[in-house]
């Protein structure tokens, strides 16, 4: 992907754990180095094709000097999120902050904290066979396409909740409902089930709690092991990414196997390679009996 690169940016903000550091304010130095995509900008010569750097550093100034940060890892942290949020074309995003004065008592020439954030691409399955199952499916679409900017124990450093008016969670793309017969505990009612593409800011683990959180809003309870449910949400694909861990494991570890999943993920997906089998959702559903 290309890059534009911005160095050394000088903003006078107030963020540091002292109170004159908030009061008095310094010196920051801001790094960014823009992942996007300058080709339509290299052919046209038009500004407007670009992602303009003057707007981005004055993004920058603006965000570092209206807000106040006791952390400068927060502070980078939330300058890369919002950037990503309103830079249009913004793929990636590798910030520092650098901190020319820390007040620690000893010589030093800069304290830094450098991050890189981008947006991920995330697939979601979707399930009900209780009450009203379209109208769960349809709450859970609008409850994930509107997924919060930081996570639900997130907050601002005063301690209170984040901000869950400001999201990060956009449904791209959402399968038609299949009618499917119940898995693994075969006396229930049938499934609605289907699959969504979703682009998100949030890291696996903090998608996870989202999904459970939505789950528990629609009535869930995880009392019988493949019982009837009001909502199911599995996290199939995450990116590229192959993750195992006692919460979590990425690609899901029986999407191959289930027909309910691949089926709908098919119809938004079918070219998606699986990156442990390096076979097409579309091979799977066709090897999947």
């Amino acid at each position: 992907m290309d890059k534009i690169k911005i160095e050394n940016l000088e903003v006078f903000a107030r963020h540091g754990v002292f109170p004159e550091e908030n009061k008095l304010g310094q010196k920051f130095l801001v790094s960014a180095v823009l992942y996007t995509d300058t080709r339509r900008a290299g052919k046209t010569d038009a500004l407007s094709a670009s992602t303009d750097y003057g707007e981005v550093c004055r993004f920058i100034d603006m965000f570092m000097r209206e807000h106040t940060f006791s952390l400068i890892e927060r502070a980078a942290e939330c300058l890369a999120e919002e950037l990503l949020i309103h830079i249009p074309g913004l793929e990636k995003v590798r910030l520092e902050v650098k901190k020319p004065w820390a007040p620690i008592g000893l010589p030093l020439e800069t304290v830094s904290v450098e991050i890189l954030r981008q947006w991920h691409r995330a697939y979601i399955a979707l399930g009900s066979n209780m009450g009203d199952r379209k109208a769960y499916l349809d709450q859970a679409v609008k409850a994930l396409d509107s997924l919060p900017l930081f996570p639900a124990k997130g907050g601002e450093n005063n301690g209170e909740e984040g901000d869950r008016s400001s999201c990060t969670g956009a449904v791209e793309q959402v399968s038609k409902y299949y009618e499917t017969a119940p898995y693994g505990m075969t006396e229930q009612e049938d499934f609605l089930n289907a699959c969504l593409s979703l682009r998100t800011l949030l890291t696996p683990e903090e998608l996870l709690e989202e999904l459970h959180r939505i789950e528990q809003e629609a009535g869930r309870e995880r009392i019988i092991h493949w019982g009837p449910r009001t909502l199911d949400l599995d996290l199939i694909f995450y990116d590229d990414l192959i993750l195992e861990s006692d919460e979590l494991c990425i690609p899901h570890v029986e999407m191959h196997k289930r027909r309910f999943v691949l089926e709908p993920l098919c119809e938004i997906a079918p070219y998606r390679r699986h990156p442990v089998y390096g076979k097409t959702v579309q091979e799977m559903l066709e090897e999947c009996t």
